[in-house]
């Protein structure tokens, strides 16, 4: 599946990264433990009339959904991972790998950047300016 880069995409990745753990979690305590168990009520006609009965089991469907939703959000992860490795300068990649990845403010990315001073430089004039150059709204 290919993934289209945009800046909302590049804004969630860091809320991204911290629900694959909670997604990946949650699965293995479907499997684990009772949590994964569901309960439905069916009728029973063997009587000649509907009798409710509960029957249990475990909700297949609630862990499938989980899991394609786990995947979904891996899949958008490596895309803006491999997309920053991809970006061709230096400082442009370093700014939005600080950024994103390790998740740093602009103050931060400015002093180790050596724009401390100023910190909307690289904001601005580094990664608005190469979103724009490539056309990612």
């Amino acid at each position: 599946m290919d993934i289209k880069i945009t800046k909302r995409i590049l804004e969630d990745y860091k809320k991204l990264k911290r629900e694959i753990p909670i997604l990946e979690a949650e699965l293995q305590e479907m499997i684990t433990t009772e949590a994964g168990m569901g309960n439905d009520t069916i009728f029973d006609y063997r009587d000649g009339y509907p009798k409710p009965q509960s029957v249990i089991g475990f909700n297949w469907p609630l862990y499938e959904n989980r899991k394609k939703v786990l995947e979904r959000k891996k899949e958008k992860r490596k895309a803006v991972e491999k997309w920053i490795d991809a970006i061709e300068d230096g400082q442009t990649r370093c700014v939005f790998r600080m950024r994103y990845i390790d998740d740093m403010n602009w103050v931060k990315i400015a002093a180790k950047t050596g724009y401390k001073g100023n910190h909307d430089y690289p904001r601005l004039y580094i990664r608005d300016k190469y979103l724009k150059e490539s056309g990612i709204k």
